[in-house]
């Protein structure tokens, strides 16, 4: 079967909670998805928006034991940057320097000195791969 371009930005908002969700789990049950969402819907809504998310494309499942494992075809590497590259278009008109600034304003409290050295490593790394 020929897979078309999983765009994640174009899912619906119950639909990329759940993506999410099996993102952070790596695989997962219905019931195991249902238990790492905010208010979630119904087991059934849950199988029938997984089925569509199969059909999509964007998860597959294998059984094991008479229990289906949900698990994302996108590597989480790829997806992040996907979805990155969404939100740097669409909430700082492409600028990674105000991307930047509003991570940091609202990351500052959970840094420390070490954080703030690899982010230097990274900036300092880009910059000469930049040339």
């Amino acid at each position: 079967m020929k897979r078309t371009t999983i765009n994640l930005e174009k899912l619906a908002a119950r639909e990329r909670q759940i993506v999410e969700a099996i993102y952070r789990l790596e695989e997962a049950t219905v019931g195991e998805v249902l238990d790492a969402i905010d208010d979630p819907p119904s087991y059934s809504a849950v199988r029938a928006i997984l089925a569509t998310l199969v059909q999509k494309g964007v998860i597959e499942y294998r059984n094991v034991k008479n229990k289906y494992l949900y698990r994302a075809v996108l590597p989480k590497d790829s997806a992040q940057k996907s979805m990155l590259k969404s939100l740097l278009e669409n909430f700082f008109a492409g600028n990674p320097a105000k991307a930047v600034a509003a991570l940091l304003d609202v990351a500052r409290s959970d840094m420390n000195d070490s954080d703030y050295a690899e982010l230097k490593k990274l900036i300092d790394k880009a910059r000469k791969e930049n040339r």
